[in-house]
């Protein structure tokens, strides 16, 4: 949901180039939906396109049954529970206030001045609330991204009031790391020095030295679209790959390294198959095969893939990660575009139509 308006530019182009380019390459002919030879989805029991969960990256059912309950009745008790009975250190917790901040705003954009009421009443109501306050500062950095142009003032007002928020939600939870891990988003957004940034990710790694998402969130501001380099980049990712402990999803960051820097547009036949590509797939595919069934950041991660290994006409590969997290869209690269649901569908009928090429079929397919 980050750099919302240049990503969408790049998916768009991608979404042009990219099929071309497969098919120039000798892939899979893409025919009309319905055609008897379209290569069809639904027989691996995928869910539908307009039945996809756009929210979230994976399953988290406890967090779904909360959302149906403060949307539906506009009360914020329920997620200010969850939140609290969920372990500081974790991935789950920093998830779970990006969605709740994403729910409020998508209500805010779709009924203005109204909808997200009950993150309003959460913070007038209990303004001591760790949970509330950061949603809260999520909440502003999401809107600063979706709502203004990147360097505007209106954009920067609004990350100034979350990086104070981000302060008072440090104060009301000390170890939490995830107010740092929001504002790694308003050092991004504002500029941080690097003195700055360095301080702020000290105050991380002393809390959560392992973090998956405060790791990716810490590699974009270290990309050369801002304010770091291709090569920073890289190293940033390389050193926190080669430090992550054992079954560690760390060892993935390469790969996101590698999206972090795609060409907007790619002509070239052999990129997807170049060595560095190659290498940071093979490291992303060993950390999904290392890390812990239920590790909340694992659909990330596979999502990706599958973006790769589509590309690289590694059919059989994809299709054994989209059977894994087929039904949620909530992650990179599919959130890029004004469209989730529609950009992964495409991918997963590329997958499907090449898997099925190759000699691939339902019955093939274990799950």
């Amino acid at each position: 949901m980050e750099i919302l308006w240049f990503l969408l530019a790049m998916g768009l182009l991608a979404a042009v180039i990219g099929p071309w380019v497969m098919r120039r390459r000798g892939g899979v002919r893409q025919v009309a939906p319905g055609s008897p030879d379209a290569a069809d989805p639904d027989a691996y029991g995928f869910a539908r396109q307009e039945e996809l969960d756009v929210r979230m990256p994976g399953p988290d059912q406890d967090l779904l049954d909360v959302l149906d309950v403060v949307q539906g009745t506009q009360k914020w008790q329920a997620a200010s529970q969850l939140l609290a009975g969920t372990p500081k250190e974790g991935e789950l917790r920093w998830q779970r206030v990006q969605a709740f901040a994403g729910a409020a705003s998508l209500e805010l954009a779709q009924r203005p001045g109204v909808g997200g009421a009950w993150l309003r009443a959460w913070r007038s109501e209990a303004p001591k609330d760790a949970g509330g306050a950061a949603v809260h500062a999520e909440f502003l950095v999401q809107q600063a991204w979706r709502s203004s142009a990147a360097g505007s003032d209106d954009f920067r007002i609004i990350l100034e009031e979350a990086r104070t928020v981000c302060g008072g939600a440090a104060l009301l939870a000390p170890g939490d790391p995830v107010p740092y891990i929001v504002e790694l988003a308003v050092a991004r957004g504002l500029g941080y020095t690097p003195e700055q940034f360095d301080q702020l990710w000290a105050k991380i790694i002393d809390r959560a030295p392992a973090h998956m998402g405060a790791h990716i969130a810490a590699l974009h501001f270290h990309s050369e679209r801002w304010h770091g380099s291709r090569k920073d980049a890289e190293a940033f990712a390389t050193a926190a790959a080669a430090r992550a402990p054992q079954g560690s999803l760390l060892a993935a960051l390469p790969l996101f390294a590698v999206y972090e820097h795609l060409p907007e547009i790619n002509l070239v036949q052999g990129f997807y198959r170049s060595q560095v590509v190659t290498k940071a797939v093979e490291g992303a595919m060993f950390a999904v095969h290392a890390a812990r069934p239920d590790d909340p950041m694992l659909p990330h991660v596979r999502h990706l893939l599958v973006l790769f290994l589509v590309h690289m006409e590694r059919w059989s590969e994809a299709m054994h990660q989209l059977v894994r997290i087929d039904g949620h869209v909530g992650a990179l690269p599919w959130t890029t575009e004004a469209d989730p649901a529609a950009r992964y569908a495409v991918y997963r009928a590329l997958a499907v139509a090449g898997y099925e090429a190759n000699g691939g079929s339902p019955a093939t397919l274990p799950h």
